[in-house]
């Protein structure tokens, strides 16, 4: 359990920072009060750059998407700003109930929140809510027209905010979680015009229209993980539980819905692409020339499905293995003794 729990740090590079003072876990309330009388931020849109998240609360949201299903959740994370970052360092669910397509926060999830911040300075933690969390169930990690306009309020009445997306099949699938920071500009900035493929992404079919049209309306931040001495045992008794949940399931049994969707998603695609190189055809030799980037994306798109299908038939394949000659044993053990 302690060798698989150091591969899942190494997979999502969560590295100890600190360990004599655990400084990233302190909190200076002067400190964040002149942060937030300073709003840098209000002077540059791109003020914002990083992320940094504990181990402990990477942990708790991953098992909380996890527990969704298929239905989105939501949940605050805690913590402080240190220059152009965000440096989280717990997270807690909300009391809020979503749908295959979006979640966001009512009335009651925001009186929860209030009075969940509140218990938090009367037994000593001073951590701000400085972002909210989601999950995208199979579909990635990128903000929503309705996610973009919840940062938005967000970041209206309660700077500096900052929006996480987690992904809880592609991370059962691929074993590493899948995560995405994001912080949306301003409605009266115009931000700097992209690069065609800034970075690559599966997205389906069905949500590529509702990826496309709010994509200029925030930026990505870099995300990074840290533990510390502070929270090793808690970090242990997490892990315990996700380890034991982990072991108990195979990829390809959890995921079979997504892998299916995927699988269908994709072979949509490749009549997409091959429409298209029809009509490129038809208008000559000459028009075919170039990087065609739809093929290109579909390529790696059938590439990473069949990376996560194999890893799950070897995962399948190690613990069939590993079990099924404890198990072999154990009866084998048991007839030398009535012999």
């Amino acid at each position: 359990m302690g060798s698989s729990q150091k591969a899942w740090e190494l997979e999502n590079s969560v590295k100890l920072v600190d360990p004599h003072r655990d400084g990233l876990y302190s909190y200076d309330e002067a400190e964040q009060k002149a942060v937030g009388a300073q709003q840098p931020w209000k002077k540059d849109p791109h003020h914002f750059k990083n992320i940094r998240i504990s181990a402990v609360a990477l942990l708790k949201m991953v098992m909380h998407a996890r527990s969704g299903g298929s239905i989105e959740v939501m949940g605050l994370m805690q913590g402080k700003i240190v220059g152009d970052t965000f440096v989280v360092s717990d997270a807690f669910r909300l009391p809020v109930e979503g749908t295959e397509t979006r979640v966001n926060a009512g009335n009651s999830a925001n009186e929860y929140m209030v009075n969940y911040l509140e218990l938090c300075r009367q037994s000593g933690r001073l951590d701000n809510a400085v972002g909210w969390y989601h999950s995208h169930p199979g579909y990635g990690c990128w903000l929503s027209g309705i996610d973009v306009d919840t940062e938005i309020t967000y970041q209206s009445y309660n700077e500096p905010f900052c929006a996480v997306v987690i992904d809880p099949d592609r991370t059962i699938s691929a074993g590493k979680v899948e995560i995405g920071a994001f912080r949306t500009y301003p409605k009266e900035y115009q931000p700097p015009a992209s690069g065609a493929d800034d970075g690559y992404q599966t997205i389906p079919l069905a949500k590529i229209e509702d990826f496309g049209a709010h994509a200029s309306r925030y930026y990505s931040l870099e995300v990074s993980h840290y533990k510390s001495t502070l929270d090793t045992h808690l970090l242990e008794l997490l892990w315990n539980k996700y380890w034991v949940t982990t072991l108990s399931q195979s990829p390809l049994f959890t995921n079979r819905d997504y892998g299916t969707k995927q699988m269908l998603d994709l072979g949509e695609k490749i009549k997409q692409v091959e429409k298209s190189i029809r009509a490129i055809a038809s208008r000559g030799p000459q028009r075919m020339g170039g990087k065609d980037t739809q093929l290109d994306k579909v390529i790696r798109d059938s590439n990473k499905i069949a990376s996560e299908e194999i890893t799950g038939l070897l995962a399948s394949d190690v613990k069939a293995k590993l079990f099924n000659s404890v198990g072999a044993m154990t009866v084998h053990q048991h007839d030398q003794v009535k012999t």
